[in-house]
């Protein structure tokens, strides 16, 4: 008989997703799972393709957004689909399943001319840790594009030649290089951090106290900076990174090269940002085709 665990086991050990991501699925398995017991009496192994479409429709009358239907019926598929694999089970009750349609949403990025802002304000002369730190902090992700749980996870070793090397989803290892500017200020920054701390954590950024980062700590740190210096109304540390790659796209960086310093699985990730240089490329027609000038 098929078992969550073994397809937990297989996400975390062959798959090698993080434990947010496992915890998600298993959030989505547990939920379908009470609702097949609840409205049909049934088990998970034992579900039909009607009573998929039945909980679809519950999620949609439950004010889901129809991005987290899609996730929550994709972790359910992925289980099926395992245990097919597996010879556990003989089909797929999720196959051929519609789905409502996402709306795509254009990534909400730092615009250039408030780019200068902020840039002119991380560059300011500081001197006490907690201000290197998280001035530093948004210099790094706006100059790397990293995520915030590959930033919390940099030591000190991860710093070499100008570049930093990030551990990514999967445990996948990525080269992404650093501005000369920023790696005089990690050199700065990692001087104070020895004497305040006396080398006891190999976790490049430390709160206070010494200790590695958590994610509200970073949040915060961003939050503070882009509400001073931006008019955005999402502040989040993944604004950072989307700005970083519109900030290349629009200077005519290979949608190839932009995916490899994501980190990005496929390409299909990266094209979102297409916007901005579409956006870009009207500003020049606009400026510089004859037929754009208004007489």
């Amino acid at each position: 008989m098929p078992k969550k665990s073994n397809f937990l086991d297989y996400l975390e050990f062959e798959k090698r997703f993080s434990k947010h991501t496992i915890n998600a699925y298993k959030s989505d398995l547990a939920q379908f799972e009470s609702f097949l017991e609840c409205d049909f009496d049934t088990e998970l192994d034992s579900a039909s393709h009607q009573q998929v479409r039945s909980w679809v429709v519950n999620l949609k009358e439950s004010g889901n957004s129809h991005k987290t239907i899609h996730r929550k019926i994709s972790s359910v598929k992925s289980y099926y689909k395992y245990h097919l694999r597996m010879g556990d089970l003989e089909k797929n009750p999720v196959s051929g399943i519609k789905l409502p349609k996402i709306e795509k949403r254009v990534p909400n990025f730092v615009k250039h001319s408030e780019m200068k802002s902020l840039k002119t304000e991380l560059e300011s002369n500081r001197s006490a840790f907690g201000e290197l730190r998280d001035s530093l902090i948004i210099l790094v992700l706006l100059s790397t594009g990293i995520r915030r749980s590959e930033l919390i996870g940099l030591k000190d070793s991860c710093i070499d030649n100008g570049a930093i090397k990030v551990l990514g989803k999967r445990n996948k290892e990525r080269i992404v290089p650093l501005p000369e500017k920023v790696s005089m200020e990690i050199v700065k920054y990692l001087n104070v951090k020895q004497q305040e701390f006396s080398g006891n954590s190999d976790y490049l950024f430390v709160t206070d106290k010494g200790q590695k980062l958590y994610e509200k700590f970073v949040y915060r740190i961003v939050n503070n900076y882009l509400a001073l210096n931006t008019t955005l109304k999402t502040k989040s540390p993944h604004v950072l990174r989307h700005s970083y790659a519109t900030e290349l796209l629009n200077n005519g960086a290979d949608l190839s090269a932009i995916k490899e310093l994501l980190g990005h699985s496929s390409l299909a990730a990266t094209q979102v940002y297409t916007h901005s240089s579409m956006e870009k490329i009207k500003e020049i027609y606009k400026s510089a085709h004859p037929r754009s000038i208004k007489k």
